[in-house]
């Protein structure tokens, strides 16, 4: 085995790269296709050229001269030099367009890499953008604009609400007035029917004339006040109630009429007789009645308008749309005091 071909087969990596034209990786290419059989297949490693073949080949002789004969080391090595300047420089040409050839395909990696993260991050952006042009008018529409007009909604009721429990203490507060009233006429009755008792059990011991005009009077506003509480009864709608007064102070009246034998009466108790036809069937009607006989009372003469009218009866489902009317005009007129005729 020749010199050369040892000295391929057992340098080391260091040693290699002392050779001009040899760097790391052709050295580690070399040592990589080791053993050769023959000192030509070393030029059959990548990246290896005759130039640096021949240069291998006499570094690999110096180093064996400098073994052999120690004295003539400094000539050969002062000599090794000028060889190694003097070889042709073709391969290290080939060496430094491979290196530059790396480079530029490190180069060319590192841009495309930029250039691939660079349109990623494009991508990334454009979805983005995409996402809040299409996603807030979505939003927008579908959660956003419902939860407004609920809430609009909620507000409007809320509204409502209150408009309707504004009127339902008014009502209440009317209704309490009502109550009131019927409190009030209902004391007030039954004072005058002690009075009216008391006043007959005394016309029973002695017949005065002063006495029997007192009861009469007493009946009168006793009637009257009855008719007054059954006005209210209407206005609370409470027609069974509303009936029963007027069938008192009806028959109150008729009492009352034939013992004075008054026309005035007669004509009062014609028109609760038509009130008492159309209770409680037609509430709206008999309220009119009712307002015409209570005119007659307090004045002494029916209305001139009202007169000689009769009303027609008419479905209850459309003679409430006035009840509010009759509430108005439900409050009873004050009643003059009672002077008895002496």
């Amino acid at each position: 085995m020749s010199n050369f071909l040892d000295f391929l087969n057992t340098a080391d990596l260091n040693t290699l790269t002392q050779v001009s034209g040899v760097n790391r990786q052709l050295a580690g290419n070399l040592i990589a296709a080791r053993p050769f059989d023959v000192e030509e297949d070393a030029l059959n490693v990548k990246g290896m050229g005759k130039a640096t073949f021949a240069r291998l080949q006499s570094f690999a002789e110096a180093q064996g001269n400098e073994s052999e004969n120690s004295a003539l080391v400094p000539v050969e090595q002062e000599a090794m030099p000028a060889l190694v300047e003097k070889t042709p420089p073709a391969q290290d040409e080939a060496q430094e367009q491979d290196s530059f050839l790396t480079r530029l395909g490190r180069a060319f990696g590192v841009f495309f890499r930029a250039l691939i993260r660079l349109i990623m991050l494009v991508i990334l952006f454009a979805a983005v953008g995409a996402m809040l042009y299409y996603g807030l008018p979505y939003i927008q529409r579908n959660f956003i604009a419902p939860v407004e007009e609920n809430t609009a909604q909620i507000q409007e009721l809320e509204t409502e609400i209150e408009s309707l429990q504004a009127q339902l203490d008014e009502m209440n507060s009317r209704v309490s007035v009502l109550e009131d009233s019927v409190e009030a006429h209902t004391a007030s009755i039954e004072k005058l029917e002690e009075l009216q008792t008391t006043l007959e059990t005394q016309l029973q011991e002695n017949n005065d004339a002063v006495l029997l005009e007192l009861k009469h009077e007493v009946m009168f506003t006793r009637a009257l006040d009855i008719l007054a509480r059954g006005r209210l009864y209407l206005a609370q709608s409470n027609f069974g109630l509303a009936k029963i007064d007027v069938q008192t102070a009806r028959d109150l009246l008729a009492e009352l009429q034939a013992e004075k034998e008054d026309v005035v009466l007669a004509k009062a108790i014609e028109r609760l007789d038509l009130a008492l036809s159309n209770l409680p069937d037609f509430p709206v009607v008999a309220s009119g009645d009712l307002e015409i006989a209570w005119q007659i009372l307090i004045s002494g003469n029916a209305p001139a308008a009202t007169a000689t009218f009769t009303p027609t009866p008419a479905p209850f489902e459309t003679a409430t749309a006035t009840l509010p009317a009759l509430e108005q005009t439900s409050t009873p007129t004050p009643l003059s005091p009672v002077t008895p005729t002496p």
